[in-house]
């Protein structure tokens, strides 16, 4: 999708993000609960600890996407990061989480100095997986009845991409 601006939530992106989250789809493949309140996520934008980033993407004056990116605060996994994300139902499937995850990962590389992000994804949920290895995430393990989803339990894999492995595996696209 071209026209797409990813930058830092704002005050004014409040309401957008709270609509991204009232999905069923978005809330069914997050660890976000149905009927998001906007005081909820008023507190949660306008606070944001020190190490913790809100990127959206902003389409035509809308806002169709968020990732909430958390730098490990531990002294020992200071160099660790986790990230979480949703993007409109009808812009999914269109290049806006690859955007998002692009510049989650520049800022982590190039800005925070991040060795490793870690994230959890559902195991049905086949087209977050494939975004994620197509940038070097790879499954670490699985989580059994990690999550009650949907009045049952879910598993998820925990995923992880090195930023050294990253980089090796965009060199080795280079010289294709």
């Amino acid at each position: 999708m071209e026209n797409v601006i990813i930058r830092h939530s704002e005050q004014a992106d409040i309401d957008g993000v709270k609509a991204i989250y009232e999905s069923e789809v978005a809330y069914g493949g997050t660890l976000q609960l149905p009927f998001p309140s906007l005081e909820r996520w008023a507190s949660r934008l306008s606070n944001l600890p020190q190490g913790c980033y809100s990127l959206v993407a902003e389409y035509d004056g809308e806002i169709i996407g968020q990732l909430g990116l958390s730098v490990c605060d531990n002294q020992r996994r200071k160099h660790v990061a986790s990230f979480g994300m949703g993007v409109k139902e009808a812009y999914q499937g269109r290049g806006v989480g690859c955007q998002l995850l692009q510049a989650a990962l520049m800022l982590s590389d190039k800005w925070l100095n991040v060795q490793r992000i870690e994230l959890e994804v559902y195991t049905d949920n086949e087209a977050a997986i494939k975004l994620y290895q197509k940038y070097g995430f790879v499954i670490e393990g699985e989580a059994k009845h990690y999550a009650f989803r949907n009045g049952e339990y879910a598993n998820v894999y925990h995923m992880a991409r090195l930023r050294s492995y990253a980089e090796s595996v965009d060199n080795m696209r280079n010289t294709l």
